[in-house]
């Protein structure tokens, strides 16, 4: 059975299920029926003066003066035999349809269940396992056909992937050498005096060195999405130690945007990448002071909750609207574009923070924050 293909499964144990049900069902109305017939013949024995010891024959022999109620009885009888004979052939073709609907449930469950383990494995595949979601060579004929084309699939998409991020890499790398050199002209350029500027050059010179400040941000993080594969995630951290180390680097900006800062987190660990991890609270911390409003506040918890770890940070801004919170993960996408662009972003910290979560085997949500503005949530399975 297991070297068949399905079609040929679901043939035979149908095929074999009928017979059954059949054979069950004329085995049950021929008894039914037997039950009936020999009812008549005791009606008629009873009846009868003579006796005989062989049961497939019937004599009846009914004296004369008994005639008439012998056959008004005989005719009841048969009349009873016959509505019973009905109402028990219904309700014996109802139990056997209902036992065969159970039967059927579970024997094509059975003869179903590779599709199913199919179907479980391909929930499983995301972009950071495609090399270890390929399927194994599959008994049924149908499923391993289509296991071939799924693995191809696989590679296919696995290499266009790894083209993406060899490519982000490379046009990172080539753009950071002439931004170094033009970061360098422009510093050598500042620190001089130069009296002859008019206003109009000076902005000028302003702007340039703002928006290669800026590049220069984009491509390190480009740097950064493009290397998280690399980078080992097998450390041992203590989530309140880093928060705080986070918290303790950006308490200028905070006491700058007039943002109150404050950690309510358990001493819990979790093992990745502390280099990592450290990002990804910077970067939710950062743009919850950013985004927040004069004397707000950002509020960094972490707790265990059975076998997940969640962190969160909450603020008190003005908050993402619902139908925008799937989207702001997406690199270079802005809720605010000229008020992203003014405080200096680059369009992709929480694009970074998105691949970090993604890369330790984690899930991270946006909510509204009962108190105003927005709550990120991550939740890691350690």
């Amino acid at each position: 059975m297991k070297k068949m293909s399905l079609q040929w499964r679901l043939t035979c144990i149908i095929t074999v299920y009928i017979a059954v049900i059949c054979g069950c069902l004329t085995m049950l109305v021929y008894k039914n029926g037997v039950y009936y017939i020999d009812s008549l013949k005791e009606t008629v024995d009873a009846r009868g003066d003579e006796k005989t010891d062989d049961a497939d024959e019937i004599y009846i022999s009914i004296p004369e003066d008994n005639w008439d109620a012998f056959a008004n009885d005989f005719s009841v009888q048969v009349y009873n035999n016959k509505t019973d004979y009905r109402k028990n052939s219904l309700i014996i073709s109802a139990v056997l349809a209902l036992l065969g609907g159970v039967a059927t449930y579970f024997i094509s469950g059975h003869a179903l269940r590779p599709i199913r383990e199919f179907s479980d494995k391909i929930e499983e595949v995301q972009a950071q396992n495609l090399a270890d979601s390929r399927l194994d060579e599959n008994k049924v004929k149908e499923l391993n056909q289509m296991s071939v084309s799924y693995n191809k699939m696989l590679g296919r998409l696995s290499d266009a992937f790894e083209i993406q991020r060899q490519f982000t890499a490379n046009a990172a790398h080539e753009l950071r050498t002439p931004l170094a050199l033009m970061q360098v002209q422009l510093d050598s350029y500042n620190s001089g005096q130069h009296p002859g500027n008019d206003a109009d050059t000076v902005q000028t010179i302003k702007m340039v060195t703002e928006q290669n400040d800026r590049l220069s941000k984009m491509v390190k993080t480009l740097l950064d999405m493009s290397e998280l594969q690399t980078v080992g995630r097998d450390e041992t951290i203590m989530v309140d130690a880093l928060v705080d180390e986070v918290l303790a680097d950006l308490e200028p900006l905070a006491r700058e945007k007039d943002v109150e800062l404050t950690g309510n987190c358990e001493a819990i660990t979790i093992v990745g990448s502390d280099i990592l991890i450290y990002r990804l609270v910077y970067n939710l911390v950062e743009n919850a002071i950013k985004y927040n409003h004069p004397g707000g506040q950002v509020t960094v918890n972490a707790s265990r909750k059975e076998k997940h770890v969640c962190l969160s940070v909450a603020d008190t801004g003005n908050g993402i609207p619902e139908e925008l919170r799937e989207r702001v993960f997406e690199p270079f996408f802005r809720v605010d574009k000229s008020r992203s662009r003014a405080l200096g972003g680059v369009g992709l910290g929480l694009a970074l923070v998105h691949e970090i979560v993604r890369v330790h085997d984690g899930n991270i949500t946006v909510r509204s924050n009962p108190s105003g503005g927005t709550v990120f949530e991550v939740m890691f399975t350690q």
